[in-house]
C-alpha cells in the first residue's frame, strides 16, 4: 500500500505517509517545559508506527500561550525538553516536528501575565473564555517574528527534524489571514496580500535563523467556514505564495474554534467512507492550480481505505490523524499488521474534557468502555 511507502521533505526521510497532526496534549509543566507524561505520549505515537509526529502547538513567546499544560519553546530553558522528545521519537524510527504557535487574540492573560494582542482590538468572548485583546503595534509584530525565528533555531539545535508554523484554526497568524478578525488598515490589513504579510514574513524570519536546509512546514486552513472568514480561493493563493517563499510542505485543515459544526474538531462519528476526508476537494483544487509541494491532508480520516485512496489518487501526499490517535496511539501499527478495522474514534470530543480541566487530553469514551467491560467480568 502506498500509505506505507517512504517520503522525503527537504531531506527529512519519513518511513510512511502517516502524520500525527498537532494536537493539544495539555501535559507540559506550568512553565511550558516537557514532563515525563508528555515524553511518554510522544513515545507511544512513535512506537505506534506514526511516520511523522507533529507536537501540540508550542508557544513561541509567553504572551502567545493559549492553554494550561501547553508546551513552550520560548527560551533556552526549553531546549532540553525538546531534545528529550526528539530522542524518544527517533528511538522508534519516527520523525519529530515542533509546531510553533502564537495564540494572538486567543491567548490567556491569566497564564501569560500579559494582555492578549491580535491583529485588531477585540472585546473577547467571555462565554468562550476568550479575553479582550489589543491590536498589535509595529513592535509587537517584530517581536512575534523574532520569537518564531528564535524558537525554530532552538528546535533545530535540540535535534528536532523540522518545525511547522501554525497558521490555522483561528489562532494568531490565522487571525491575520481572516478579514473577520483582521480589520487593520496599512501593510498588514485589507487586501489578501497584506493579510498574508505576517505569515510570509514569519517564514522569512525562520529561514533567516535556520537556513534553507531545515524542514519548514505550514498548517493552513483550506477555508474558515465562517461568515467573513478566509475563503477557499484566498487559501489557495496563500498556499501558492508559501510555495514561492520556500516552505517545504503544507498541511491543509479548515475551520476555526468557534465555527460550530464546521470547526476543526467537528463533532459526530464520521460515516465511512462518505463522511471522511473533509477537505478532500480543497486538496484537489489546490493541486489543480499547480501546487507541487508535499501536501498533508487532515480532517475526518478514520479508515485505512480512505487514507490509501487519498495517497494513491494523488489527492494528498500524506494523511494526518488527530483524535483517532488519542483513542489509539498504535493505530498505524495495527493497520500495517493487517488489521484494517477503522478507528474506534466516535468524535464525541470528550477527550478534551480532561484537557480543559488541566489533566491532559485522554479518551474518556475508551476509559468508560474498559470500566464497563471489567464490570461484566
Amino acid at each position: 500500500m502506498q500509505v506505507f511507502t517512504p517520503i522525503a521533505i527537504n531531506g527529512m526521510r519519513i518511513a510512511n505517509r502517516f502524520v500525527r497532526s498537532a494536537t493539544a496534549e495539555g501535559l507540559a509543566a506550568p512553565d511550558g517545559s516537557v514532563t515525563d507524561r508528555l515524553e511518554a505520549a510522544m513515545a507511544a505515537l512513535a512506537k505506534g508506527g506514526v511516520g511523522l509526529i507533529v507536537s501540540g502547538h508550542a508557544y513561541v513567546e509567553k504572551r502567545g500561550q493559549a492553554g494550561v499544560g501547553q508546551m513552550g519553546v520560548h527560551g533556552p530553558a526549553m531546549e532540553a525538553g525538546v531534545a528529550r522528545l526528539a530522542r524518544c521519537v527517533h528511538a522508534y524510527g519516527s520523525r519529530f516536528v515542533v509546531q510553533l504557535a502564537h495564540a494572538g487574540g486567543r491567548a490567556s492573560p491569566a497564564l501569560s501575565g500579559e494582555p492578549a494582542v491580535g491583529p485588531s482590538e477585540s472585546a473577547g468572548d467571555a462565554a468562550a473564555g476568550v479575553a479582550p485583546s489589543a491590536a498589535m503595534a509595529a513592535e509587537d509584530l517584530a517581536r512575534l517574528q523574532a520569537a518564531f525565528g528564535a524558537a525554530a533555531a532552538l528546535c533545530r539545535d535540540a535535534g528536532a527534524d523540522g518545525v511547522q508554523i501554525h497558521a490555522a484554526h483561528g489562532y494568531g497568524i490565522s487571525q491575520f489571514l481572516s478579514p473577520r478578525t483582521n480589520r487593520r488598515s496599512g501593510a498588514y490589513g485589507g487586501s489578501l496580500e497584506n493579510r498574508a504579510r505576517l505569515l510570509l514574513e514569519t517564514v522569512g524570519a525562520i529561514r533567516g535563523r535556520v537556513g534553507r536546509d531545515f524542514p519548514l512546514l505550514v498548517k493552513l486552513n483550506s477555508e474558515d467556514f465562517i461568515e467573513g472568514g478566509m475563503t477557499a480561493a484566498e487559501s489557495r493563493q496563500v498556499a501558492l505564495w508559501l510555495e514561492a517563499a520556500g516552505v517545504d510542505a503544507l498541511e491543509l485543515s479548515g475551520g476555526v474554534l468557534d465555527g460550530g459544526k464546521l470547526s476543526p474538531i467537528r463533532p459526530g462519528k464520521c460515516a465511512i467512507p462518505d463522511g471522511e476526508a473533509w477537505y478532500r476537494e480543497a486538496a484537489k483544487a489546490l493541486k489543480a492550480q499547480g501546487f507541487t509541494l508535499p501536501l498533508v491532508l487532515v480532517g475526518g480520516v478514520r479508515s485505512l481505505e480512505t487514507a490509501e485512496d487519498l495517497v494513491a489518487s494523488g489527492t494528498a501526499d500524506m494523511v494526518a490523524l488527530s483524535r483517532p490517535l488519542i483513542r489509539e496511539p498504535g493505530l498505524v501499527a495495527r493497520w500495517r499488521s493487517g488489521d484494517a478495522a477503522p478507528s474506534a474514534c466516535v468524535s464525541d470530543n470528550l477527550c478534551f474534557v480532561p484537557l480543559r480541566k488541566g489533566e491532559g487530553v485522554s479518551c474518556l469514551t475508551e476509559a468508560r468502555q474498559k470500566r464497563r467491560a471489567a464490570a461484566r467480568e
